[in-house]
This record gives structure tokens, sequence and C-alpha cells, in this order.
């Protein structure tokens, strides 16, 4: 069985993450200071009224109990209840502050990753697969959301009480506390050893997790696939793989929390039995009260809690660090495709487009070249037809010419302007596509049409659906242009998918048009309605057509023939039949003729 987590273009994160890499979430966390100002404070306050129970019981037993003295009793009564009060006011309030700040800190961070992605080219994508995206944005930012809405505070409320503690343990007894810094030594070693495994294990389970999440988003991205060929027990057996590569990994992790804990709480009440019974002996002897012990007592119990949940959310923070990491990798990817520092404004009109000694790969294929020393030139309001057998470099153009990708050498210009002086928004606003691959988005028939124009009337939206033979269908869906599509469309058939795309395309009304197979998914009836439509549409525009289907093509102004990433031939329908054997081939295959008769 094939390794069921396919390898990401992102280079791997050392498991070994520091938690200093949360100091990176910095940005983040600035905008929020005077939030952060207020839990902090409230933090100090319930802090301060936890350490102050222990002295209040103190002289209650001295004063109170020891002495027989009532009055004494009833006022540190009140006393430990007005505490209770303050700590449990100053508690809520830290609980709210944090709790608000990890879910808006979280919201910012999946937004500026999320934008971050979005601004990245295909290049991207060939190697990186989306789930293990959704697995950084979802399970990694929920990891942070809980550092900083809950963990961060407990771990500072709790390292104030261990250090106030300390404090406190050694005022009330140098001696006894001696003892327990003695022991606090003996506990931080196996937390430190067993630490950094945890953070290591912690590191490789969020790794497996993604990928099983990645794995199982490509196949339900493809189950009329998966189904048609009986691949259900495969694809099965595949993600259990994956998910029980994520169970051993989160199993490490849980044996070594596991005994990390264990270990704490030996190490911790050993210590607390051993320095008590030294205090028992102390009180027996005279050299100590029962209140002074009894405040000793609170104190290391404070201690020692305030130990056990430091150590928890030490564990908590290295996750957490990772996490960040991966994010944080996330976020400063750069995209192979870089706008230009300073940008010029694309010119209204000029020499259209001109592709100029034009060399690309793609990255995932170096070796083999999808474009080879090309140069063309589409003049204004030119229609030109690109054909020729699949791999020929028909749709790489497109990709170039939309700076999806730059080309190894070469320049691609519009109007006389390289594209790569053009800023990316400014050079695909002028440009409109429909693609092959056809793209309906989880939302309603308006939503989708006006992905082309979003401001655009509903009038608009209707005269660009009449356009695209859409209207008369849409008409007939349960709530007509309100009607819910569902996730890709799938409500639809594959020719009404493409007529939406297509209208998509036309609200848009950009200069320059290419279509990429625009009618294939059409019957024959709806591909005639469609070119006619497409023939007025293109009136005027510049534009690029692939077609495989050469009848689609007569009434294009020049016929590019394409072959291993060069142009072979050029000319109309006539004179490419006389002059190229391969589109006389292609046509022969089609039409079973070689005579250069078109139906």
């Amino acid at each position: 069985m094939p390794d069921p987590v396919r390898s990401s273009s992102l280079p791997p994160l050392p498991h070994g993450a520091s938690p200093q890499s949360l100091f990176a979430m910095l940005p983040f966390l600035r905008p929020y200071a005077g939030r952060w100002a207020i839990a902090f404070l409230a933090l100090l306050v319930a802090a301060g009224a936890t350490l102050a129970l222990p002295v209040a019981f103190r002289y209650l037993i001295d004063l109170g109990f020891s002495a027989g003295n009532r009055a004494h009793i009833d006022r540190y009564f009140v006393a430990l209840f007005a505490v209770s009060l303050v700590l449990a006011g100053a508690t809520a309030l830290r609980f709210y502050m944090v709790s608000w700040l990890g879910e808006r800190v979280t919201a910012d961070l999946r937004r500026a990753v999320y934008d971050r992605v979005l601004r990245m080219s295909p290049q991207f994508f060939e190697t990186t697969q989306t789930g293990e995206v959704l697995s950084r944005l979802t399970t990694d930012t929920t990891l942070i959301q809980t550092v900083v809405g809950t963990s961060l505070s407990q771990g500072l409320r709790n390292l104030f009480l261990l250090v106030g503690g300390l404090v406190m343990l050694a005022v009330t007894s140098p001696t006894l506390s001696a003892y327990i810094l003695v022991t606090l030594v003996v506990v931080v070693a196996p937390i430190i050893f067993f630490g950094r495994r945890v953070r290591k294990l912690s590191g490789l389970t969020q790794d497996r997790v993604a990928g099983a999440s990645a794995l199982a988003g490509e196949v339900l991205n493809a189950m009329p696939t998966v189904q048609s060929y009986n691949q259900q027990p495969y694809e099965s057996s595949r993600f259990g793989a994956a998910v029980e590569h994520a169970f051993d990994a989160a199993l490490s992790r849980i044996r070594a929390r596991a005994a990390l804990t264990a270990m704490v709480i030996v190490l911790i009440f050993g210590a607390i039995v051993f320095v008590l019974w030294l205090g028992a002996r102390a009180v027996l002897a005279g050299d100590m009260t029962a209140g002074l012990l009894s405040q000793f007592i609170l104190y290391a119990v404070v201690t020692a809690g305030a130990v056990g949940a430091v150590s928890e959310v030490w564990g908590d923070l290295q996750r957490a660090a990772g996490a960040t990491d991966r994010l944080l990798q996330l976020r400063g990817a750069q995209s192979p495709v870089v706008e230009a520092a300073t940008t010029v404004p694309l010119p209204g009109h000029g020499e259209g487009l001109r592709f100029d000694h034009i060399a690309f790969n793609y990255p995932s294929r170096p070796g083999v070249p999808a474009l080879d020393d090309l140069t063309l030139h589409v003049r204004p309001g030119e229609h030109v037809a690109l054909v020729g057998p699949s791999g020929a470099g028909k749709t790489t153009l497109f990709q170039v010419l939309l700076r999806f990708y730059d080309p190894q050498s070469g320049t691609v210009s519009i109007n006389g302007v390289d594209t790569r002086r053009l800023a990316l928004d400014d050079l695909r606003a002028h440009i409109g596509v429909v693609l092959q691959e056809t793209v309906i988005f989880s939302g309603s028939v308006l939503d989708n049409i006006r992905y082309g124009r979003a401001n655009a009337s509903i009038d608009e939206v209707k005269a660009a659906a009449r356009m695209a033979a859409a209207d008369g269908f849409i008409a007939a869906l349960p709530d007509g242009y309100d009607t819910f599509l569902g996730e890709r469309g799938v409500r639809l058939s594959g020719g009404q998918r493409q007529r939406i795309a297509i209208a998509r395309a036309i609200l848009k009304n950009p200069p320059v048009l290419l279509l990429d197979e625009a009618t294939s998914a059409l019957d024959a009836e709806s591909e005639r309605l469609v070119q006619q439509a497409l023939d007025n549409a293109t009136q005027s525009r510049t534009t690029l057509v692939i077609a495989h289907r050469l009848a689609t093509v007569k009434q294009a102004d020049r016929i590019l023939v394409l072959d291993a990433g060069r142009i072979v031939a050029e000319g109309t329908h006539a004179d490419l039949m006389a002059t190229s054997p391969l589109y006389a081939r292609l046509a022969a295959l089609q039409f079973g003729e070689a005579s250069g008769t078109m139906p």
C-alpha cells in the first residue's frame, strides 16, 4: 500500500519547536494591549487573593480557635468571605477577557493565513494539498486558541502563585522552605526531559492529522470517481492507515504526558509529606504554632498545585509552539509569482497581447518544456483560436498570460506593458476566463454569476445569462436566480454549470476574453446557442479560444496550431488543411475526412 500521506511543497518543520516560537504571535496580540492589561491586572488580583487565604487561616487558628476568642473567629471568617468575593470577581473578569482575546486573536490569525493562501500562485498548490492547508487553519488555530484563551493566563496565574507561594513559604519557615526548594529542583529535571519528548511527539501528531485530513479532502472531492471504480474499500484502508499513523503518534504523546504527570505528582506530594512531617515535629517541640504550620501547609499545597499546573501548561505551550510554526510558515510562504514593488497602470489601448520568445516548464516537470521559444502577437479585437493535441501548451499559454506562472525566459505584454510591471489585480481585471473545468461555488445562481462583477444589478445578471443561453433553465429552477446550487454545483448538469460560468465571464465585460473549451460540456443545441452568444460577446474584444472541437473555431480570424510548446502552423481552416499535416490529421480524426469540408 502506498504511503497514505502525500508529500507537501512546504518544507518539514522541526518537531522540537520551542515555546519561544509563540513570540511570533505578538503582532496579533499587540492591537489588544488594553484588554491584555485588564486581564493581567485581574490575574494579579486573583493570585493575590489566593495567597492571602493562608494568612487568614493562620490568624483564625492562632487568635481564634487556640485563644477561644469568638470575636476573632467571626472577624476572620468575614475576612475569608471578603477575600473569596475578590477572588471570584477577579477570576471571572480574567476568564472573560482571556476568552475574548483567544477567540479574537484566533480569528485574526485564520484570516491572515487565509488571505496569504489566496495570494499564492497555482504553483504552490501543485504539491501542497488543500486538506493540509485546511488542517492548519482549523486544528492548529484551535491549539493556539486554547493557549491564548486559557492556558496562557492559567500558566501566568500559577507562575505568580508559585513565586508568591515560595516567598511566603520562606517568610513562614525558612528551614522548611529550604527543603521545599531542594525537592523542586528534583521535580524540574524530569519535567524538562519529558517535556522535550512531548513537544516532539505533539508536532508529529499534528503532521499526521494534517496528512489524514488532506487525504480525506482529496477523496471526498472525487466521490463519483471513487464509487464508479468501486474503490471505497481501498480508500477506506488508505484513510484507516493514515488515522492509525496519527493515533500511534498521539498514543506515544499520551504515554509521555502520563509518565510526566505521574512523576510530578509522586515527587511533589512525597516532598510535601516529608516537609509536613518535619513541621509536625517542630509544633510538638514548641518551635512553631499550629496556625503557622497550617499557613505553611496551605502555601505548600498552593505551590505544589502551581508546579503541577505549570507543567501541564508547559505541555500545552509546546504543542501550540508547533502549531504556531506551522501557521506562520504558511503565512510566510512566498508566492513564486511576485508583484513588482512599483507597478504601472495598464493602458486602455495599445498593441494588444504579445508573447515574445516565451520558454516555460512546470516546476513539477523541469525537464519537459510546456512552452518552447513561443512568439505570438494578438492584435486588439482579434479572435484567435488555439488547437493542437493535449499537452501542446494551449492552457499553459493562458496561465502565463494571467501570471499564474512566470516564464523562465521571454516577456508577456499587454498594450506594450510587460505584465510583470502590472499590479496582479489590474492585470486579471483586464481578462475574463471560462475554464474547461467549470467552477461553481456553494451559493445561489445569482451569487455565482455575480462573481464576475459583485456590484452588478439583477437586470445585468439576467442579460448575461441570456447571452450565455442560461436564462431558460435558470427560470425553470425552483427559486430561479435564488436557487441554491449545492457544493460545486452538484444540482446542475455539466452543460448548465458551463453556461453559468460563461455568463459570469460575460458579466465581467473584460477587454480580453480567454475561453478554454468553453462549450465542451454542451449538447448540440446548447452549443449552437452559446456559440452564437459567444460570437456576440467577443465582438470588439481580444479573444483567445482553446478548442478541441474544430467546428467551433471556424469563425476565428486566425487558427494557431500548437505542438510541444511551439506554434507549428497558423492560418484559416482552409489554409491549414492544405499546409498543416497535424491540423489535417486532427480534422480527419473528428470528421472522418481530410478534405477540409466542415459540417
